[in-house]
C-alpha cells in the first residue's frame, strides 16, 4: 500500500508546484509557516496546567496550615482565625462536625471574600475569550471540568472530595469550574484532634486572566506578524512575478512574431538573478533575431545567385535548339556546361556554409598544430600545382608553440580558402607568405600577398556571403564569394576572429589575419 501511494502523493506535489501561480505559493509557503506558530497558542494548555498545579500544591499547603491553627484555638478563636485568613487570603473557610453537618462558614462571619461573575452581564470580549477557551478546550480534548454549584443541603456528603478525606485520609483537591469558567480549587483536610473537617474555597480567576493575557500577546503578534508576512509576500512576488511575467509576455511576442522589434526588458538596474535573466533573454532575443535575419538574408542571397547561372542555362539551352551552326552549338554547349558547373559550386558552398555551425557545436576541440597543419597544405599545393604559378612560402616567427584546441579539418579548410583568395588575387610569380607568431595566450595566423589589396571601405564586406571583389582577368563565375565568410565562421566557432588589413611594409597586397587562443599548459 505504502508504495502504491508515494507516487500519487509525488505526482499531486508535482501539479500543484506545476499549476499553482509563484504568488499563490510564496504566500501559502510564509502562511503556512505562521500557522505553526500559531499552533502555539495551543501550548498555552501546557502553561495552564503548570499553573493550577502549583495552585492545587499552594490550596492543600493552606488547608493543611489552617487545620493545623484551627486545632489550637477555641471556639471563639476558630471563628476568628477563618474570618481573618478568608478576608486575608480571599478563601472561603468552611468547617463540619465529625457527623457531616456544618459548624462554621467564613460568608456568615463576615462579608464573602469573592463572588462569582455572572457571565450575562460581561462585555463581548470576555464573552468571546470564554468562547475562544472551549474551542481549544475541545481541539485539545481537554477532560470536562464539573461545574461549581453550592448544594442545597451542605454536609460532608455533598462534597467528595470531604468524603475522601474523612475517610482516606490526606488532604484532597478538587477542580470546579465557576459559572464564567474560571477554576474554582477545593481543598478538603481533617482537623487534628477533633475529627472535624475542613474545606477552604478559592476562585482562582488570575489564573485564566494569565492564560487569556498570554495567549492574547501571542495573538496580537501572530496578527501583526502574519499582516506583515503577507505584505512582505506580497511585495517580493511583485518584485519577481511581475518582471518574469512582462519577459514571459514578450517572450510570447518573439514567438508568435507579431511584433519585429519586440523589446525584451534588460531589468538594468536589477543585479539578481531576474536581471541576470532578463538580460540574458534580451541578448538570446537579439541573436535570434540576428541569426533569422542572416537566414533570411542568405536565402534570399542563395535565390540571387542561383538564379543568374539559371537564366544563362536556360537561355543557351533554348538558342541551343534553334542553332544549326556546328562552332556556335559547341560554344552554347559550354556556356551550359559552365553554368552547371557554376551551379554545381555554388550549391556545395551554400551547403557548407549551412552545416558548418551545426556540425562545429558537435565537434569536440583536439589540440593542433598550426605550424603542421600549414607545412602540409603548403606542400600538397605546391605538388597539385595550385598556387596559379605563385610561390607559396611557410614563414614561422619565433619558435612556438604552435598549437590551438579546434578541429583539424575545419581550419585547414579556413587556410585554404585564405590560400585560394591570395592567389586569385596575386599576379603570376608573386609571393604568398603564411606567417606564424604566438603572442602569450594566443596563436596568430596571417596569409599576405601581392595583390591590389583592399580598399579600407571594403575590409568588412568582403566576408559578406556572395560578396566578390574579383580581378577583371579572372573567369565571371570562377568563385561562389562564400569563401572569406566560410572562414570566418569557423574561426569564430573557434573564438578567434578573421579580420583584413594592409601590408605593414607599405607594399601592395592584402593580410588576412587569423588570431586563436593557444592551448594552454596542461590542457593536453
Amino acid at each position: 500500500m505504502a508504495d502504491r501511494a508515494a507516487p500519487r502523493t509525488g505526482s499531486a506535489r508535482r501539479q500543484w508546484t506545476r499549476r499553482t501561480s509563484l504568488t499563490v505559493r510564496i504566500l501559502a509557503v510564509n502562511i503556512i509557516a505562521l500557522a505553526l506558530m500559531a499552533g502555539s497558542l495551543f501550548y498555552l494548555d501546557s502553561y495552564r496546567k503548570q499553573l493550577l498545579d502549583q495552585r492545587f500544591k499552594l490550596a492543600a499547603a493552606e488547608a493543611e496550615i489552617l487545620a493545623d491553627g484551627l486545632d489550637q484555638a477555641d471556639w471563639q478563636g476558630k471563628q476568628t482565625l477563618a474570618r481573618r485568613v478568608a478576608a486575608h487570603q480571599q478563601l472561603r473557610v468552611r468547617i463540619y462536625h465529625a457527623d457531616g453537618l456544618p459548624i462554621l462558614d467564613s460568608n456568615a462571619l463576615g462579608p464573602p471574600a469573592f463572588t462569582f461573575v455572572d457571565p450575562a452581564g460581561e462585555p463581548f470580549l470576555l464573552r468571546s475569550a470564554r468562547r475562544l477557551d472551549r474551542a481549544m478546550n475541545f481541539v485539545l480534548g481537554a477532560d470536562p471540568v464539573p461545574a461549581y454549584r453550592d448544594p442545597a443541603s451542605d454536609s460532608i456528603a455533598a462534597w467528595p472530595e470531604l468524603a475522601a478525606a474523612q475517610h482516606g485520609g490526606g488532604t484532597r483537591v478538587m477542580l470546579r469550574a465557576a459559572p464564567d469558567e474560571t477554576p474554582v480549587i477545593n481543598a478538603a483536610v481533617a482537623i487534628p484532634g477533633s475529627g472535624a473537617m475542613l474545606l477552604t474555597t478559592r476562585n482562582a480567576r488570575d489564573i485564566t486572566k494569565e492564560v487569556r493575557d498570554a495567549r492574547g500577546t501571542l495573538a496580537i503578534v501572530l496578527a501583526a506578524t502574519l499582516i506583515i508576512s503577507i505584505q512582505l509576500s506580497l511585495f517580493l512576488a511583485r518584485t519577481i512575478v511581475q518582471p518574469l511575467r512582462a519577459l514571459m509576455r514578450a517572450a510570447i511576442r518573439v514567438r508568435l512574431g507579431r511584433d519585429r522589434e519586440v523589446v525584451v526588458p534588460r531589468l538594468p538596474d536589477r543585479g539578481d538573478e531576474i536581471g541576470l535573466l532578463a538580460r540574458a533573454l534580451s541578448d538570446m532575443t537579439g541573436a535570434l533575431r540576428s541569426r533569422i535575419d542572416a537566414v533570411e538574408s542568405f536565402a534570399a542571397d542563395v535565390a540571387h545567385e542561383i538564379k543568374n547561372p539559371l537564366a544563362s542555362l536556360r537561355s543557351a539551352l533554348e538558342t541551343l535548339e534553334r542553332v544549326e551552326d556546328a562552332d556556335l552549338r559547341r560554344q552554347l554547349t559550354a556556356i551550359a556546361n559552365h553554368d552547371v558547373r557554376r551551379i554545381d559550386r555554388l550549391v556545395s558552398e551554400i551547403s557548407e556554409a549551412s552545416r558548418i555551425d551545426a556540425e562545429l557545436s558537435r565537434t569536440e576541440f583536439v589540440p593542433v598544430d598550426l605550424h603542421a597543419l600549414a607545412a602540409a597544405l603548403v606542400s600538397a599545393r605546391e605538388q597539385r600545382g595550385e598556387n596559379r604559378g605563385c610561390q607559396l612560402v611557410l614563414e614561422p616567427l619565433g619558435p612556438g608553440p604552435w598549437e590551438v584546441p579546434g578541429d583539424a579539418a575545419r581550419l585547414e579548410r579556413v587556410l585554404e580558402n585564405l590560400i585560394d583568395n591570395a592567389a586569385s588575387f596575386s599576379p603570376e610569380g608573386g609571393r604568398i607568405t603564411v606567417r606564424l607568431e604566438h603572442h602569450g595566450d594566443r596563436v596568430e595566423l596571417t596569409v599576405i600577398d601581392e595583390g591590389p589589396g583592399i580598399p579600407l571601405e571594403a575590409r568588412e564586406k568582403v566576408f559578406e556571403r556572395f560578396h566578390s571583389l574579383r580581378p577583371s582577368e579572372e573567369a565571371f563565375g570562377s568563385h561562389s564569394g562564400l569563401g572569406l565568410a566560410i572562414a570566418r565562421t569557423i574561426v569564430s566557432a573557434h573564438d578567434g576572429t578573421l579580420i583584413a588589413t594592409g601590408r605593414e611594409d607599405g607594399h601592395s597586397g592584402a593580410c588576412l589575419v587569423v588570431d586563436l587562443p593557444a592551448v594552454e599548459e596542461g590542457e593536453e
